[in-house]
């Protein structure tokens, strides 16, 4: 079985190549030049597919990823703010406090001394649950294969369900299935620091055999290191009280120093299977 790559997965698969390298530039001079060449568009077509993929100018992307790194180092280290700013690529501390300035509405200092700062509002819930979450686990991971889809917005209104399909509907059609399959997100963002719409999420299956990326179908490899785990039992539409908990009560009463990488979650069970109080999560927190 083949699939029909359309127009459209052709720019996904070309567009996960630039989005990749930025993520993995962020400290250095990035030239726009370079990333349409490596996209194989036009510079001047360059502008205006970036535009209509990533809901934004490309350079004002670059400016906000490197911005909203900062705002995680800035929330979760101790590291100096010269230093941080110099790691999201900018030399001069001044022009850093500037552009952080302009997004955030709030200076580098302000928003380090302010931990219950956030970029917008969310309406209040009302709920008093117990979470089940365990204490962590402090776990050495190898590094993962993983073939992938791209998402974009709030998490809540993401069509996981769909996605999921495409991806299995690629490892049938590859024949890429093993018993070592794992099915799992990285999240980029934390809602506290980035805009709703702007959350990026890859949607992902582990997979064991060499596969080409194929239309908006990506293949990358997740780095391994070390890992806070934690196991949370219960549905998904608690997530957020979850992951407060994990950063403001058993992140700091353990001791953990965070890394600069992204999150992970684990799915073990299928919500369609059982029942959400008794769905499984594994959150993988990357620390020192």
């Amino acid at each position: 079985m083949n699939f029909k790559i359309t127009t459209k997965e052709i720019y996904q698969k070309q567009m996960n190549i630039v989005i990749e390298y930025i993520n993995n530039h962020l400290h250095e001079t990035i030239d726009l030049s370079k990333l349409a060449e490596m996209s194989h568009f036009s510079l001047y077509h360059f502008h205006r597919i970036t535009k209509a993929f990533l809901k934004e100018p490309i350079g004002s992307y670059i400016i906000r990823i490197r911005l909203e790194k900062a705002a995680r180092l800035l929330r979760y280290t101790d590291q100096p703010i010269s230093d941080i700013g110099y790691k999201v690529g900018y030399d001069i501390p001044s022009s850093f406090s500037k552009a952080f300035k302009q997004l955030y509405k709030i200076t580098p200092l302000e928003f380090r001394k302010n931990k219950d700062y956030i970029v917008e509002k969310k309406d209040k819930e009302n709920i008093d649950i117990l979470l089940d979450i365990d204490k962590p686990k402090i776990v050495e991971i190898p590094a993962k294969k993983v073939i992938y889809i791209s998402l974009s917005g709030k998490y809540s209104e993401l069509d996981f369900s769909n996605t999921w399909k495409r991806l299995w509907k690629f490892v049938k059609s590859n024949k890429l299935y093993s018993g070592e399959i794992e099915n799992i997100c990285i999240y980029y963002d934390d809602p506290k620091i980035t805009y709703l719409e702007k959350l990026r999420t890859d949607v992902c299956l582990v997979i064991l055999d060499d596969v080409k990326p194929q239309g908006e179908i990506g293949v990358k490899e997740i780095k391994g290191g070390k890992f806070a785990k934690f196991l949370y039992k219960g549905s998904y539409k608690y997530f957020r009280d979850v992951y407060n908990t994990i950063y403001a009560d058993l992140i700091p009463a353990n001791d953990l120093l965070l890394r600069d990488a992204p999150i992970f979650e684990k799915y073990i069970n299928h919500p369609g299977r059982v029942v959400p109080e008794k769905l499984k999560t594994e959150i993988y927190i990357p620390i020192c």
